[in-house]
C-alpha cells in the first residue's frame, strides 16, 4: 500500500494518484485536515503481539500497518469539530490530534518520500543556505533579523537595488512573493521589529533554474525570467516565460546531490540563479516544490519518475 499524504486539491497528488491507479498500485490519500472529523482512527498495543494501526477513510477502513511508502506531500492543518467552541479545548484537542497522528506516523514500517522529521528541518531557510554554503554552493549574501539597524546597515552595503527580500513562508491563502527593496520602502524598515525578515543580494540574472530531484535522478529546466516583467521572483510570470530543459555542469550536478543527502531529502524542488557570467547560484529547496509547470514545458517524465520510485519502494 502507498499512503499520500495531501489533499484532492493537490493537483500534484492528483497526478500521481491517477498514474499510480492506472498501474493498478493500491493507493491512498490522507488528508490530514479531514482528522479527526471525518477520519477514524485506531492504533492497538498489545503484549507480545505486533502493533496495528488502522483508519477509516471514505467510509472504508484501511489498515495502515500495511503501508509500504508514504508520500509526505502537502500535510493540512486538523480540522477539529465545530462543536468545541472553547479556545482551551481546541487547544488541548489539537494537541492531542498532532499526538496521535505523529504517533501513528512513527509506528508504519515504511520508506518515507521525505521522513516528515526531516522535511521539517530541511525546509527551514536558514539551514538550507548552512548547508549549502558547506558544500561550496555558491549563495547570496544573506541577513535574517529583527533588528531595523542592522537591516538598514545591510541594505546601505548592497547599495542600490542591491537588496531583495521575502519571508520565509507563503501559502495559497497569504501568498507572498520576493521582492526587490525599493528607496522608499527604508522608511517602513522599522516595521522589522515585529517579525524578522530574509533580506539577500540581489543576484542578478536573467536565468532561474528549477532543478527537481527524485533519488539520484535530476531534472534541471531554465525558466528566462529576463523576458518577463518580474525579474526577482520567477513565480509571479511563470506561466509567460520561456521555459526548457537545462543541462547542468557535473560539478553542480554533484553539489545538489550531495546536499539533498545531507539534508535527509529523497524529493526536492531546488531553486537556482544563472548568472551572465555563468556562475550557479543556490537560493533554496522546496520539499514539496511543484513541477507539473516543468513537466508540461519540457517534457521531462518527473511524475513517472516520482511513480516508479514510490513503486519501487513499495515492492522493497
Amino acid at each position: 500500500m502507498i499512503l499520500i499524504v495531501s489533499h484532492s486539491a493537490d493537483t500534484h497528488a492528483t497526478a500521481v494518484i491517477e498514474h499510480l491507479g492506472r498501474l493498478g498500485a493500491d493507493v491512498v490519500l490522507f488528508d490530514t485536515a479531514r482528522f479527526p472529523q471525518d477520519i477514524r482512527l485506531e492504533i492497538r498495543h498489545e503484549n507480545r503481539a505486533r502493533s496495528s494501526s488502522s483508519a477509516v477513510i471514505g467510509g472504508v477502513r484501511r489498515d495502515l500497518s500495511a503501508v509500504r511508502v508514504v508520500w509526505w506531500r502537502r500535510p493540512q492543518p486538523f480540522e477539529l469539530h465545530q462543536d468545541l467552541a472553547d479556545s482551551e479545548d481546541r487547544g488541548f484537542a489539537y494537541g492531542e490530534c498532532h499526538a496521535a497522528i505523529t504517533g501513528l506516523w512513527s509506528c508504519l514500517d515504511a520508506k518515507w518520500v521525505n521522513n516528515p522529521e526531516r522535511d521539517e528541518v530541511a525546509a527551514r531557510k536558514a539551514y538550507q543556505l548552512k548547508i549549502a554554503a558547506e558544500l561550496d554552493l555558491k549563495i547570496p549574501r544573506t541577513l535574517i533579523t529583527n533588528d531595523p539597524e542592522s537591516a538598514a546597515a545591510f541594505i546601505d552595503r548592497e547599495g542600490a537595488n542591491g537588496t531583495i527580500y521575502k519571508a520565509f513562508s507563503a501559502t495559497e491563502r497569504a501568498w507572498r512573493e520576493t521582492r526587490l527593496l525599493k528607496p522608499e520602502e527604508r522608511a517602513h524598515l522599522d516595521a522589522v521589529r515585529f517579525a524578522p525578515v530574509i533580506f539577500q543580494e540581489h543576484i542578478r540574472a536573467d536565468i532561474d533554474l528549477r532543478v527537481t530531484v527524485i533519488g539520484d535522478q535530476i531534472f534541471p529546466a531554465e525558466i528566462i525570467s529576463g523576458e518577463t516583467e518580474y525579474l526577482v521572483d520567477f513565480r509571479m510570470t511563470m506561466d509567460a516565460a520561456r521555459i526548457s530543459a537545462h543541462v547542468l555542469p557535473d560539478e553542480i550536478a554533484a553539489k545538489l546531490r550531495a546536499f539533498m543527502r545531507a539534508l535527509g531529502l529523497v524529493y526536492g524542488a531546488i531553486d537556482l540563479r544563472l548568472t551572465p557570467d555563468g556562475e550557479y547560484v543556490f537560493l533554496e529547496v522546496n520539499p514539496a516544490g511543484q513541477w507539473l509547470f516543468i513537466e508540461e514545458r519540457t517534457g521531462q517524465p518527473i511524475t513517472s519518475t516520482l511513480v516508479d520510485y514510490l513503486l519501487m519502494s513499495d515492492a522493497d
